[in-house]
């Protein structure tokens, strides 16, 4: 793509909380994105939900608030459908002054941990599950959206329904074309259990890849809704009696002869797999933050409500945290169920694919697997049961402390009690606006 066939156009990194933050930039910035011309402070990366500079970072005042370098990521300039004139964003990664990946920048977090994989000759495969509810925001309060074709508010639940998806195809169709023009990967579509609760399928594809479409294809969803008339959310809970968003991630190691190292010619899978799964386990509870990152988050974390509260592991079953799934050998994979759609994907896949490696580095074994009901086996690990015990346990693990840098944790629960307090001056029942459309 030409840059220079634009007036302006975008240059993007991602933040603590997933959002972009960015510059509009002429045409003429194009033959500069790739010496260090294009600047941005440190903080911007780590500014709270509202995009306020964190109370007492040393990022602002301590260090001047100094800036870092902006450079572009492998992926290159894409387009940006949402907008109705033509124009490209430019995804960015910050750097030092001295050329060092900044360490606060949650990309360079996840590069860190596929480095650890490149070191032993290993190359990591991830796909997403990423589910979303449409949403009319007009009101105090989301509600259901209008049935485009009948023209009343959705009602119930309509799980794999085709008339539904139908109803929605002017914004699928968009959507999907959307995802060919920024070369994001959308497989299957389907209606979900939410009222107005969709999902589609992201394929397969190096976990770096993975995590740069899980963030682009958000800011498109949200984007192409608008173009339609509703709000389209990522929030982990739209709709206090109704079902959650989450995102699934499913994950697979190659060696250097492309052999899946979790494939032993069977169901049960190879010792690695397993050694995975118990890294895995091992790290969920104080992982909690990384999967739940906002107050709304806790809403979806609750028994019985198809989002995961425990630690546990199963061959094909959907109640538990991490999934089996059948299949052919060749293809065996591990499937992560707990995070929610409000959540950053370059964390996520970090602290997933971190905690499978120290898995395999321990040797570990994990538990027995639970057959039936995951929620109703006792004596599980629980996941932090609230947004406070998940920031201070993911402050002090050990486990974490292994996977991100110093930096990054402290930074991130800087942030985090921040917005807790901003919350507790707002009234609950207008918290939906602040999480709507930035998560």
């Amino acid at each position: 793509m030409d840059l220079r066939a634009f007036p302006t156009f975008r240059i993007a990194a991602c933040d603590l909380n997933g959002q972009m933050r960015g510059k509009r930039v002429p045409a003429s910035f194009a033959s500069k994105l790739d010496t260090g011309a294009v600047r941005m402070p440190f903080s911007t990366l780590n500014v709270d939900l509202w995009g306020a500079d964190i109370e007492d970072s040393p990022l602002v005042f301590e260090s001047g608030d100094a800036d870092g370098i902006m450079r572009p990521t492998e992926r290159g300039p894409v387009p940006m459908p949402w907008l109705a004139k033509p124009s490209a964003l430019v995804p960015m990664s910050m750097f030092t002054e001295r050329g060092a990946p900044f360490s606060g920048d949650p990309r360079h977090a996840l590069i860190s941990v596929l480095d650890r994989y490149a070191a032993r000759d290993w190359r990591v495969l991830a796909a997403t599950e990423m589910e979303f509810t449409l949403v009319d925001d007009s009101g105090m309060a989301p509600t259901a959206p209008l049935n485009p074709v009948t023209g009343r508010p959705l009602h119930g639940e309509a799980i794999l329904s085709l008339a539904q998806m139908d109803a929605f195809d002017d914004f699928f169709t968009d959507l999907y074309d959307g995802c060919e023009a920024m070369g994001i990967p959308a497989q299957t579509a389907i209606s979900e259990s939410g009222m107005g609760q969709f999902e589609i399928n992201l394929n397969h594809q190096d976990a770096l890849r993975a995590a740069d479409d899980a963030w682009l294809f958000k800011a498109l969803v949200r984007g192409i809704a608008r173009q339609h008339g509703f709000a389209a959310t990522f929030m982990a809970k739209p709709y206090a009696d109704d079902a959650g968003n989450g995102m699934h991630v499913h994950f697979s190691v190659l060696d250097s002869e492309g052999n899946n190292i979790f494939n032993n010619g069977n169901a049960k899978g190879s010792d690695l797999l397993l050694s995975a799964v118990a890294g895995c386990i091992a790290a969920m509870p104080p992982s909690t933050l990384i999967f739940a990152p906002h107050g709304n988050s806790y809403d979806r974390l609750v028994p019985g409500a198809h989002a995961p509260t425990n630690a546990a592991w199963a061959y094909e079953n959907r109640t538990a945290a991490i999934r089996i799934p059948g299949g052919p050998p060749a293809a065996r994979r591990i499937e992560h169920r707990v995070a929610g759609g409000d959540i950053n994907p370059y964390l996520v896949l970090g602290v997933i694919l971190g905690a499978a490696l120290i898995g395999i580095e321990d040797a570990m074994t994990p538990p027995p697997p639970v057959t039936g009901n995951a929620y109703e086996v006792e004596g599980l690990p629980r996941l932090a049961p609230n947004w406070d015990a998940a920031i201070d346990t993911f402050e002090s693990d050990p486990l974490i402390a292994r996977i991100f840098s110093p930096q990054m944790i402290r930074n991130l629960v800087m942030t985090k009690r921040q917005e807790q307090e901003v919350f507790s001056r707002r009234a609950p029942e207008t918290h939906w606006l602040s999480y709507l459309e930035s998560v």
